[in-house]
C-alpha cells in the first residue's frame, strides 16, 4: 500500500484542569490520501478541533498535552518534532484555516503583507516577488482589483472576503495539506456557498488534501470524498460519504442525519433532536459514551467500550448494533 500522506494512529489529547482530566482526543484514528478531502463532523464540544490543532501541534501547553499517539505526515512523525521542524511545515507542507478570519489576520499589517509574510518564509523569495504572488493568490481567490486591494486592512473587507484571504494564505505556499477548522461557520447560506467551491476548486487545482472540519453535513455532503463522525472524543463512524447518507450504521450518525431540517418536512411539524446532553469529558460513562442517549443501547452497551470494526465496503463503526 502506498504512504498515506497523513495517518493518525491512536491520538490521545488531554488537558489538566483543576477539575480533573478531560479527555478531548481519545484514541483517534483515521487518514487522508493525496488530494483527498475527509469531513470530520459532529457536535460541539466532540473534540473536533482539538483534534486539528493537535495535528499542527498547536494545543496550548499548559494545560493540554498530547499524551499519546502518532500524526504521522508523509512518514514523520509530527508528535516527535522538534520545534525548527514544525517552524518548516506549518505553513509550507500543512496549512490552516481558523473558524474566525478577524480573529487570526493581524489587524495592524495589510492582507497583502501577511499573504507575502507566508510566501518569504516558506518559498524564500525577495520582496517584489513575493508581492506578486500576493496579487495571484487575491486574484485566484476572485477578489477584485487585487494589485489595488494588497494595501487594504483586514477590517475593509467584509466576512466573505477575509475568509477569502485567509484561504490565499493557506494555499500561498502550495501546502499538500489543508486543515479548515468551520471555515464557513459566520457567513450566511449565499457567501458560504461560494466558499466552499472555491476551496473545492483550489484544492482540485494544486492537488491539496483537505480535512474539512464542520457540524454542519450539508457541506460534507457537496465537498468530502470520505467522512469520519466524532462523539465524546473518538471516532464512532468512518465511511465514503454516499455510503453514510444512504446508510449510515451508527446510531449516532443516524441522529444526526434526522436532525437535518428536510425541505418536504409538513409545516408544523417537530424538528427532530438528539435527546439528552453529551457527557462529561471529565468523568466519561462506562462503557459506550453514547449508549445514555441511545435508543437501541442495551446492557452490554453500559458495561463495554465498542471499537471501531469493519461493517461494509471501507466503512467502520464503534457500535455493538450497528443499523
Amino acid at each position: 500500500m502506498a504512504e498515506r500522506l497523513l495517518d493518525v494512529q491512536h491520538l490521545q489529547t488531554h488537558f489538566f484542569t483543576r477539575g480533573g482530566v478531560v479527555k478531548s482526543v481519545e484514541d483517534v484514528s483515521f487518514y487522508i490520501d493525496e488530494g483527498e478531502t475527509l469531513g470530520l463532523v459532529g457536535e460541539s464540544g466532540c473534540g473536533k478541533s482539538v483534534t486539528s490543532l493537535s495535528l499542527m501541534r498547536l494545543i496550548e501547553s499548559p494545560p493540554g498535552k498530547i499524551v499519546g499517539g502518532k500524526v504521522l505526515f508523509q512518514g514523520d512523525d509530527i508528535v516527535q518534532m522538534d520545534e525548527e521542524e514544525l517552524h518548516k511545515l506549518r505553513g509550507g507542507k500543512i496549512a490552516m484555516i481558523f473558524q474566525d478570519p478577524m480573529t487570526s489576520l493581524n489587524p495592524l499589517f495589510s492582507v497583502g503583507f501577511q499573504i507575502a509574510e507566508a510566501v518569504k518564509t516558506h518559498l524564500k523569495l525577495d520582496d517584489r516577488a513575493a508581492t506578486d504572488r500576493a496579487v495571484q493568490m487575491l486574484d485566484l481567490v476572485r477578489i477584485p482589483e487585487a494589485r489595488r486591494r494588497i494595501d487594504h486592512f483586514p477590517h475593509e473587507f467584509s466576512g466573505g472576503m477575509r475568509q477569502r484571504v485567509m484561504i490565499a494564505i493557506a494555499l500561498s505556499c502550495n501546502p499538500k495539506l489543508l486543515i479548515a477548522d468551520e471555515p464557513t461557520t459566520a457567513l450566511d447560506v449565499t457567501i458560504q456557498a461560494q466558499v466552499l467551491d472555491l476551496m473545492k476548486g483550489l484544492a482540485q487545482e494544486f492537488n491539496t488534501a483537505t480535512l474539512l472540519i464542520t457540524h454542519d453535513l450539508g457541506v460534507v455532503a457537496g465537498t468530502c470524498e470520505r467522512v469520519a463522525v466524532m462523539y465524546a472524543g473518538r471516532i464512532v463512524e468512518t465511511a465514503p460519504t454516499r455510503t453514510v447518507f444512504k446508510n449510515p450504521a451508527h446510531p449516532y450518525t443516524q441522529a444526526l442525519l434526522n436532525a437535518v431540517p428536510r425541505a418536504d418536512t409538513p409545516r408544523g411539524a417537530k424538528l427532530a433532536a438528539i435527546g439528552g446532553q453529551p457527557p462529561n469529558l471529565v468523568n466519561l460513562p462506562k462503557g459506550c459514551p453514547f449508549a445514555p442517549r441511545c435508543r437501541k443501547a442495551q446492557a452490554r452497551c453500559r458495561v463495554e467500550l465498542p471499537l471501531l470494526e469493519t461493517v461494509g465496503p471501507n466503512q467502520q463503526v464503534a457500535c455493538f448494533y450497528p443499523y
